[in-house]
């Protein structure tokens, strides 16, 4: 058998959506990307484990292609000083890259986190619910 070829997949996954990109291993070359808007019609169900996993086949569907066989996947919430915790599609896209027969070399959180950068919203006293 060849040599295996390595690929990232860079999974943002907010609240309101998933964007799983994939690159070649230096992440300057993108070889395919795809969001949970193109898989659903609902905007609702952007964000939903539904459509990460339909995001997740189609995006192992094209690296299959291009002939990655392995993966390093990095997941991303919105961070900053938004929510730190990523959203509820990156499980099951992870999932969904797997089970699709792609090899996962290893998992890493990316989310950026602020170094006392922008004030957060919500005023003086945070969010009154």
């Amino acid at each position: 058998m060849d040599k295996p070829r390595w690929g990232i997949a860079h999974i943002y996954a907010s609240y309101n959506n998933i964007i799983i990109t994939l690159t070649d291993l230096t992440g300057a070359e993108t070889i395919a990307k795809c969001s949970g808007g193109m898989v659903v019609k609902a905007a609702r169900d952007e964000a939903s484990p539904y459509a990460a996993m339909k995001v997740g086949e189609r995006i192992a569907e094209i690296a299959k292609e291009k002939g990655i066989t392995n993966i390093h996947i990095k997941v991303r919430g919105p961070g900053g000083n938004g929510p730190k915790s990523p959203g509820p599609g990156a499980q099951a896209a992870i999932r969904s890259l797997a089970r699709a027969g792609l090899r996962i070399g290893r998992i890493e959180d990316v989310t950026p986190i602020p170094h006392d950068g922008c004030r957060p919203k919500g005023g003086k006293r945070g969010r009154r619910v």
